[in-house]
């Protein structure tokens, strides 16, 4: 194998940011108190309140399946169903996690485009789930991907419409937001706008794939909810003795604006390659480019010339992903864009 010189693989081949080292070097002197009874992790819940604008509460947890499986098991019965579409991490990705800590939920798909999953659709598979009736999982809760898998995001006025169904059908609502950043960035809109102004019941944080070492947060705007999930994670072991190494990343990543301006970069060098691979001959867009993933078909002698180049990418049945990251420069970009078009001559 060559050295790989590029890695467009994932966002999760990044580096933590030098921001992030710094606030872990800033608490790693003395003790401090175990169990989230610290000073750091006590201001992150004032950080995040102040970032959506109400009072939540933050657990943190070691991974984007930890927070999505351990949240969504507070929002539904064993004998409940959470409906997303069928590219969802928590489908496609994560093992059984959900089913597991909710004690037996299921998954129930809804249609979905470009990894979105529309409000009238919703709405249709709820009214045949038969709610009330004795022999089926009962629909519980809706999870979105608010950056979704397919490098699209749901425009602020669908998850108001998703938002309205599930009070009209009172499920409650789940926001996978592994990209979150990037999303906000392509829509121009606040943490506040697509979660507290709607009625988000809890929101899965990430931020390691955007600049943090280790961690990211379960985010919940109910109380009742989080009285439940003090117990749920702890259950599942996500409740670390040195917090304050998790709050000192998330308040971190948060303060000043680090996350956004991390973020912007990755959708900024992912929106240059992908202008540039599709002035390649034999090369197709199959998705939109909105946050920081590029979906494309090419030619399999352009791929394995990129790898062997020692440019790491994401195959896929019908082609690659790649993924930039706050890391990725434009040289970068540019070199990849640049091989992809000797290749492809």
């Amino acid at each position: 194998m060559p050295p790989i010189i590029i890695d467009l693989y994932s966002d999760n081949a990044a580096p933590a940011a030098p921001e992030i080292m710094a606030a872990l070097t800033r608490v790693n002197v003395g003790p401090a108190q175990p169990y989230g009874q610290d000073p750091e992790s006590k201001a992150l819940r004032t950080t995040f309140s102040d970032l959506f604008g109400t009072e939540v509460w933050v657990m943190p947890v070691s991974t984007g399946t930890a927070a999505n499986s351990i949240a969504l098991s507070a929002l539904t019965p064993p004998y409940g169903t959470i409906l997303c579409s069928d590219t969802a991490h928590i489908e496609t990705s994560e093992c059984g996690a959900t089913e597991l800590f909710s004690g037996g939920a299921k998954l129930t798909h809804v249609a979905a485009e470009s990894g979105r999953m529309s409000a009238d659709a919703l709405n249709e598979v709820i009214g045949r789930a038969g709610k009330g009736l004795q022999h089926r999982s009962q629909p519980a809760a809706i999870s979105l991907t608010i950056g979704t898998e397919r490098g699209t995001v749901y425009p602020v006025s669908e998850i108001a419409r998703i938002a309205e169904v599930a009070r009209r059908h009172r499920l409650s609502l789940h926001i996978d937001g592994a990209r979150i950043a990037n999303a906000l960035i392509a829509l121009g809109a606040s943490p506040r706008s697509v979660t507290t102004d709607l009625g988000v019941d809890a929101l899965s944080f990430g931020a390691t794939k955007n600049g943090a070492l280790n961690t990211d947060a379960i985010v919940v705007f109910r109380k009742d909810i989080a009285d439940e999930l003090r117990y749920r994670v702890r259950r599942a072991g996500q409740v670390w003795s040195k917090m304050r190494y998790s709050a000192a990343q998330l308040n971190a990543y948060v303060e000043g604006g680090l996350w956004l301006r991390l973020a912007e970069q990755a959708n900024r060098t992912a929106k240059r390659l992908a202008e540039g691979l599709g002035q390649v001959p034999g090369v197709r867009l199959m998705e939109r480019v909105e946050i920081n993933q590029v979906f494309a078909e090419m030619p399999e002698k352009v791929i394995a010339c990129l790898e062997a180049d020692g440019i790491v990418l994401g195959r896929r049945d019908q082609g690659v992903r790649m993924v930039t990251a706050w890391s990725t420069t434009t040289e970068e970009v540019d070199y990849v864009i640049g091989r992809a078009r000797i290749h492809g001559d």
